[in-house]
């Protein structure tokens, strides 16, 4: 057929060149009449230029790159469009291209022939496949104008060896998913056996119960009185799905086997040690959704692999997931094998060493038990994340579908707390006055304040025109008169004449006030705001392996916005993370490191591909002795007798550093803020920490964040807490603190 299309092109042509050449030629003579003296007008032919056919070629290869079938279903020509639908065109391109694994497609435009009528174009196409390699191709595409040019389409033009109805077939080979471990190489991820483990309440052995309930609190790092006041709310008849665990963690429940208890078959599955170490940050992992498949099938996965979703499970994906293996086929209709396109051989995962310490972490978790809230505590000198416990906390193994207990996943994904929810660096909060320590850098920057500026610290501030504001005495010393007591100590009495390094000390809320609007009236309006930034508030840390955010620092515009933001309070959030970052920097002499998390990636065998190394990307805006007059007012902080976070770190026995911060939630209780570091390093040969400590809409800092901070101090020397901190030990429920009163010091912000 095509030799006689193109004669009949060449005698349009012919023609038309005839009938343009004014009359002469065998074909005018075809035409003439009888009378050769009569004058004939010349023929006028308008010729219709023909498009540009390899500009078309052009668009519809472009439309492949993105996807966009409908952009090319709409190239193609009528009949070409009534001998294929155009979800059956989407799905010939969509399938062959995700079992090619193809990442993306290349081409080059080679040549073209064309008439008015219809034109052939030559391309070369390569599909970069994950699993095939380079599968390339050339290929000539017919068209035809239908007013614009339109492709005369068949299963060719995708590959010529899909003619006749062949399709393509894919052999994967996937390797076993990496595991995850803490800086010691103990397991926090891994494949395993495990049990699910639950309580059927009418089943309970009454004589048994304690054994239950304490044995069970052990595996699930439940409170045992937290399990009885579970069976005691639901009654008899309830089944109460509690945690798994594998034969070696859950040996003495399987041995003893109390009434009650529910042990279901022993499963397989993505398992996480201890229901979940530190779950916000290491993630979990799900099978992969009907939404992205088309993304994976292109990366080289089959589509039944579960897929990192969350924290270094997603961002580490790469790594654990290894490298997937395949041979690409070409099947005939009937299953027949024709050939083979190319094949690449599977490669074994990688497994990822985070900083974590586990000891520290477990506890760190305990603490937040109960609470909303979280802890970072990182290496002062290098940005290594040691612990990072977001409370409320979640059992990431609820999200394998064989585990028996998957029913309480529902409850987890719609429960308020957002248990899922980072709040280390995804919590956004007012600093309170945690962040009067930035106050004190900008005023001694500003060369306005010296270390020893007196200010007369007293129950009122009457400096701005419009409102008095008090004292976080004032408030201690109203609730003390209304218990009946007098206003005579120094929680309740106010502060008198401080210098400025007191005023940190106490924390007193006029000096602060004071400093914002004086700064604000002596045009030094963002003075704060650009010392706040300077420290690493408002941007993200950098420390890329887990989800963060920004939060947000804004130049003051009014008096009433310099004083609210003095003290931490006004429109400004921060993330924990961030605040342990600059308490980091603060103790290490002004260095800004990035947080990271990840220790090493390290392949089943040779060297790791990736080793941790601290990476410095800021330095603090200080003067080295305005830097070490902060840090003599934080020591003050918890070392003397006025300070205020002196009373609940009565008795430890390493040196630590801090502010508290008693920060307005603008929707119930304050949240309770501490932000510190250790200073014992030349003693104890062990690296020094920063530690930030938030509990939401719980308190004061002094009362609530102060004893968790000592409580990770004591873990980090001593192994576990030491001392019981005023709300009830670590791990167990709190009740409502009534501290004694100290004579010479108390609870302030």
């Amino acid at each position: 057929m095509k030799p006689l299309r193109w004669i009949n092109y060449i005698l349009i042509l012919l023609f038309l060149s005839s009938c343009s050449s004014g009359g002469s030629g065998p074909l005018t003579d075809i035409f003439a009449t009888s009378t050769p003296t009569q004058s004939l007008p010349t023929p006028s032919v308008e010729i219709t230029p023909a498009p540009d056919a390899q500009a078309a070629v052009n668009i519809f290869l472009q439309a492949l790159q993105k996807d966009d079938y409908a952009s090319m279903y709409a190239m193609l020509s009528q009949t070409s469009q009534d001998a294929i639908t155009l979800e059956d065109f989407s799905k010939r391109y969509n399938d062959a291209l995700n079992t090619m694994s193809a990442a993306s497609v290349e081409y080059t435009i080679n040549s073209s022939l064309l008439s008015p009528y219809a034109a052939e174009v030559a391309y070369s196409i390569t599909y970069k496949t994950v699993l095939a390699g380079d599968i390339q191709r050339n290929i000539v595409v017919h068209l035809v104008n239908e007013g614009g040019w339109k492709f005369q389409w068949d299963e060719g033009m995708i590959l010529p060896e899909l003619l006749g109805g062949n399709s393509l077939a894919m052999e994967y080979s996937v390797p076993a998913r990496g595991d995850i471990y803490d800086r010691a190489g103990a397991p926090i991820v891994s494949q395993a056996d495990a049990f699910a483990f639950g309580i059927q309440t009418d089943q309970i052995d009454l004589d048994m119960i304690n054994t239950l309930v304490t044995d069970l609190g052990r595996l699930c790092g439940f409170d045992p009185e937290y399990i009885r006041d579970q069976i005691d709310a639901s009654g008899p008849g309830w089944y109460l799905p509690m945690c798994e665990g594998t034969r070696n963690e859950a040996q003495r429940l399987l041995s003893i086997s109390p009434g009650g208890l529910v042990i279901s078959n022993e499963y397989n599955s993505r398992y996480y040690f201890r229901t979940g170490i530190a779950p916000q940050a290491v993630g979990y992992t799900l099978s992969i959704s009907a939404e992205d498949l088309d993304s994976y099938r292109r990366l080289g996965y089959n589509g039944s692999e579960k897929a990192g979703q969350a924290g270094i499970e997603k961002w580490a994906e790469d790594y654990l997931a290894g490298q997937h293996g395949g041979i690409l086929r070409v099947v005939s209709p009937t299953g027949q094998i024709l050939s083979t396109l190319g094949q690449t051989n599977p490669q074994p995962a990688d497994s990822v060493y985070l900083t974590i310490d586990q000891n520290m972490q477990f506890y760190a978790q305990q603490a937040m038990e109960f609470f909303r809230g979280a802890i970072v505590v990182m290496e002062v000198d290098t940005g290594r994340i040691v612990a990072m416990a977001s409370g409320p906390d979640f059992d990431p193994n609820l999200f394998e579908p064989t585990n028996p207990n998957v029913n309480a996943l529902s409850n987890l994904l719609n429960d308020g707390n957002q248990p899922l929810l980072n709040r280390a660096t995804q919590g956004q909060y007012p600093l309170g006055s945690a962040f009067k320590t930035i106050t004190v850098a900008a005023a001694l920057e500003s060369g306005l304040y010296l270390k020893d500026t007196p200010y007369d610290c007293q129950y009122e501030f009457t400096e701005l025109a419009d409102r008095t504001l008090y004292d976080w005495t004032y408030d201690h010393c109203q609730k003390a008169i209304a218990a009946g007591d007098f206003c005579d100590d120094s929680s309740t009495k106010p502060s008198g004449l401080l210098t400025l390094q007191e005023g940190l000390m106490r924390s007193c809320n006029p000096y602060f006030w004071h400093i914002g609007l004086d700064l604000f009236n002596f045009d030094r309006k963002a003075d704060i705001a650009k010392m706040a930034r300077a420290f690493g508030l408002g941007s993200k840390t950098g420390i890329e392996q887990l989800e963060e955010v920004s939060g947000q620092i804004i130049d003051p515009v009014t008096d009433v916005d310099a004083v609210n933001q003095s003290i931490g309070q006004g429109d400004m959030l921060v993330t924990p993370l961030q605040v342990a970052r600059f308490m980091a920097a603060i103790a290490n002499g002004g260095t800004l490191y990035r947080p990271q998390i990840v220790e090493k990636i390290q392949p089943v065998e040779g060297d790791a591909k990736l080793v941790f190394r601290p990476e410095a990307n800021g330095t603090l805006p200080l003067r080295a002795e305005n830097l070490d007059i902060i840090r003599e007012a934080l020591l003050m902080v918890t070392q003397n007798p006025r300070g205020t976070a002196r009373f609940n770190l009565r008795g430890l026995q390493y040196d630590v550093a801090g502010k508290t911060g008693t920060a307005e939630s603008g929707n119930g209780l304050s949240h309770a803020w501490f932000a510190g570091y250790t200073l014992n390093q030349a003693d104890t040969g062990q690296p020094d920490l920063a530690i930030a400590v938030i509990v939401e809409n719980i308190g004061e800092g002094s009362e609530y964040a102060v004893p968790i901070f000592r409580a990770m101090v004591e873990t980090y020397y001593y192994g576990s807490p030491q001392s019981v901190p005023p709300f009830g030990r670590i791990g167990e429920p709190p009740y409502t603190p009534t501290p004694p009163v100290a004579p010479n010091g108390g609870f302030a912000p």
